[in-house]
């Protein structure tokens, strides 16, 4: 004590420069940390790029359709696959899920139990083979970052299946301004599922005020990969879809991949498990490829999805074709890139989710009607999916030409959050001739959502949700360049 009189006597100071003091040192410690923890160093195993290998590969679609007599129709296949690949499986199943659960938010609509199947199969498939090893993993939003018990986690553990729930705390800030924050002061502070006392975002259950806290980090494990060994080998399915009651709905797209590359796509999930104190076992096998008449497969996450768009992007000709299915649209070198690829004479065709439904809530419109604004007055052609209360959550881009072809797809919206090492992303990067059954079936997808063939109502001339609002393009660059957004 005798110190600091000393040292007050000499400074000399008043109250309210020892205040100014402390808020300085309050201040730059909240810096330093909002600063550290958007820079910080990824675990190990993430930005991956995977070798670029020959593999059977197969494209997979949900399409959700208004018919010729004005009723909604489903035609969903990614789920029934799902089904099929645990009931091949032979030693391991391991799925990695970011939206697991039945909520459905203030939805009116039927939807279909796709998280109590997707656990009724499991537990099934652990009753008839005992021994096989399965590891769900899933995103902290299921649980509302601790201040629930899932019912369907007690479930799956108490059938001897291991679900590991992401711990996000490694990962980049992606909103800093609260992040900063957040890891000076509160990320130790325990929650309790049981003292929930304010209305979830999600659903009916009562949470914590900590549920908030961690929540507005916007950080997530947004992947949503399978990964099973079959007798015909290791298949691997990277996809849009969630096996979540809220979108089963939507229509998603996904890829089917057998051999080596699959073997890849656990890797990146060992990594995962990693990070987040699971125990993920290895699988060592040989270097090979299938047989080259089969396209080429690369796994690629996190920021490596955004370097393998933009370059294939920015490698478009005059006369190419360049098609790009996307929920949310926002990072700015995409924009410009596809802005670039118009001029030069490529043909521009972009598809884009008008963001007015989220499981019975209305939508503002931003980012997407923002960029298409900007699109549109390019010249790029835009059009919108015509959702009916669903979402049309395709991550989905695709390169042609006379003879080759290119298909980048999976679980990355094309945003800042997605794209930039903050949340974990899942895609595949396919290569090879335009013929190649996969191509051809996602072009057909495609096309038929763009032209709404076969009588299939899918989307709307640019016009019906076009938005030009000043206040509101310069609200979603804010919102994308601060990191204080849901996208």
């Amino acid at each position: 004590m005798r110190i600091f009189q000393r040292i007050h006597q000499k400074l000399n100071w008043s109250p309210r420069a020892y205040v100014g003091l402390i808020i300085s040192f309050l201040a730059l410690g909240y810096l330093a940390s909002a600063t550290y923890h958007s820079l910080k160093p990824l675990p190990e195993g993430l930005n991956y790029t995977g070798k670029l290998r020959h593999a059977p590969i197969k494209f997979i679609a949900d399409q959700t359709y208004i018919d010729a007599q004005g009723v909604q129709q489903q035609q969903h296949q990614i789920f029934n696959e799902i089904l099929e690949l645990i009931d091949a499986a032979q030693s391991t199943i391991v799925l990695d899920m970011f939206l697991f659960n039945s909520e459905v938010g203030t939805s009116k609509q039927q939807h279909q139990p796709l998280t109590q199947q997707l656990t009724d199969a499991l537990i099934h498939k652990r009753r008839m083979q005992p021994n096989i090893e399965i590891k769900v993993i899933t995103d902290p939003i299921n649980s509302v970052y601790g201040g629930i018990a899932p019912e369907h986690y007690r479930q799956l553990r108490q059938a001897g299946i291991d679900v590991i729930e992401t711990d996000l705390t490694s990962l980049r800030a992606s909103n800093p301004l609260w992040s900063g924050f957040w890891y000076l002061c509160c990320q130790g502070i325990p929650n309790n599922a049981e003292k929930g006392w304010l209305p979830s975002p999600f659903g009916k259950d009562k949470i914590t005020l900590r549920s908030y806290f961690s929540l507005l980090n916007f950080k997530a494990n947004h992947r949503k990969t399978m990964v099973v060994d079959t007798a015909e080998g290791w298949k691997a399915l990277v996809t849009s879809f969630n096996p979540h009651d809220g979108s089963s709905r939507h229509s998603n797209s996904a890829l089917l991949v057998t051999g080596n590359t699959a073997v890849d796509v656990l890797k990146t999930e060992q990594a995962v498990a990693r990070m987040s104190q699971g125990n993920l076992s290895g699988v060592i096998v040989g270097e090979f490829e299938a047989d080259s008449s089969y396209p080429q497969v690369q796994v690629i996450t996190e920021q490596a999805i955004l370097e393998a768009s933009l370059t294939l992007i920015r490698q478009t000709k005059a006369q190419e074709h360049l098609d790009l299915a996307m929920f949310y649209l926002s990072e700015r070198q995409i924009i410009k890139a596809l802005i670039a690829a118009q001029q030069r004479g490529v043909q521009v065709r972009v598809l884009l989710d008008p963001n007015k439904d989220a499981f019975g809530r209305e939508k503002n419109g931003i980012p997407n009607r923002q960029v298409a604004a900007e699109l549109h007055a390019a010249g790029v052609k835009v059009r919108w999916c015509n959702t009916q209360g669903e979402q049309c959550h395709n991550k989905m881009l695709m390169k042609s030409n006379a003879t080759q072809a290119e298909l980048i797809l999976g679980s990355a919206n094309f945003t800042a959050r997605n794209l930039k090492n903050y949340n974990l992303e899942s895609n595949l990067r396919v290569v090879g001739q335009v013929q190649d059954p996969v191509f051809q079936d996602a072009q057909y997808y495609f096309n038929t959502a763009w032209s709404n063939l076969e009588g299939k109502n899918m989307s709307v001339d640019y016009a019906v949700y076009a938005d030009e609002s000043k206040w509101k393009y310069a609200l979603y660059r804010f919102m994308e360049w601060s990191g204080l957004s849901t996208f």
